[in-house]
């Protein structure tokens, strides 16, 4: 069991309120990432979940159990924080049997749940080494062995691969995905990389300024944003966002087009907008090409084809596919 509900849920720092009323359910066995820039209240909703803040009002339960006023030790959940936390004098084995010993647990189902994580997270070989001989991606899975060992009803994640390089956060992101799908264990994950989040939730809630601006699965909120803010958030590239004559064309505030459903062509005139060629950045398999002159988007970005033929200050002329074209009112609100 692993269900977590919060009922109109209020945080105040002093005078200032960080989370306005808020209402969240996250099933039994979702993997769910709050997702939002610096400074959204993505952090502190997880830690009033765990305990490690206290609400100002409202209600956390936790499989149908009040536990707003329970001690985090006693609300069944592991965290696992950005930093990895771990002794340094003790072998991976005994940093695993931590939370275990503490509790008192017998040795014998202590080395059982230290065999059983080990396996999973591929840390077999490494039982009697020291943190100082791991890498960083090894100590972050010793972390989280630590907490799996716990069995909780749910695991918290905060922001738990900002301190690794590009290539160990992919793959992280990957052994976290796995062991999720193997576990059914539900998952609330912290970040304020939109790529992780589509990459491994169920659900994602979007936040800023302490308010959900939606929730929905990862296809959802990239096909569908309710608003503008997350238009602008979700994708990456993120969409382009045009006002001005280009939107009123389309009877909205503004217009949404997401970089890889606009056509550009170096030949053809006939193109819905004429553009300037600034940076081509070319990764392979994809062209990301930021165009000047685009009014009311400057610039304006275009995902084509790796081997597109283009260089700086090449004229383009760029057709949006109409179907495609997000829309959205005065309030930022989504038209269609």
């Amino acid at each position: 069991m692993g269900r977590i509900v919060l009922e109109n849920v209020v945080k105040n720092f002093g005078e200032t309120q960080v989370i306005p009323p808020l209402n969240l359910t996250i099933k039994d066995g979702e993997f769910a990432v709050f997702v939002g820039p610096s400074g959204c209240g993505k952090s502190t909703l997880l830690r009033l979940i765990a305990g490690l803040e206290d609400t100002t009002a409202g209600k956390v339960v936790i499989d149908d159990q009040d536990v707003t006023e329970v001690s985090p030790s006693k609300r069944g959940l592991a965290m696992v924080f950005q930093s990895y936390a771990l002794y340094p004098h003790m072998t991976v084995r005994k940093n695993i049997a931590f939370p275990m010993r503490m509790a008192g647990m017998d040795e014998a189902e202590q080395n059982k749940r230290i065999e059983a994580a080990a396996t999973a997270l591929n840390l077999t070989d490494y039982l009697d080494r020291k943190p100082g001989q791991l890498s960083g991606g090894q100590r972050q899975r010793v972390a989280i062995g630590r907490a799996i060992v716990r069995e909780p009803s749910a695991f918290l994640f905060d922001e738990p691969l900002s301190n690794l390089d590009a290539a160990l956060r992919v793959g992280m992101r990957l052994e976290i995905s796995e062991m999720h799908k193997r576990m059914k264990t539900t998952m609330v994950y912290v970040t304020h990389d939109q790529v992780e989040a589509m990459t491994m939730a169920d659900k994602i809630v979007v936040l800023q300024a302490g308010v959900i601006e939606q929730v929905g699965s990862p296809l959802d909120l990239y096909h569908a944003p309710r608003n503008v803010f997350v238009a602008g958030f979700i994708g990456s590239p993120k969409m382009n966002l045009l006002e001005g004559p280009e939107a009123k064309k389309h009877k909205a505030k503004t217009i949404g087009i997401r970089p890889e459903h606009i056509e550009v062509s170096t030949k053809s005139k006939k193109g819905a907008w004429k553009g300037t060629v600034g940076v081509a950045e070319h990764l392979g398999s994809d062209t990301f090409i930021h165009i000047h002159g685009i009014e009311g988007c400057d610039p304006l970005t275009v995902r084509a084809a790796g081997d597109v033929a283009v260089k700086h200050g090449d004229t383009v002329y760029l057709t949006p596919d109409p179907k495609l074209i997000h829309k959205f009112d005065d309030e930022g609100l989504r038209i269609s």
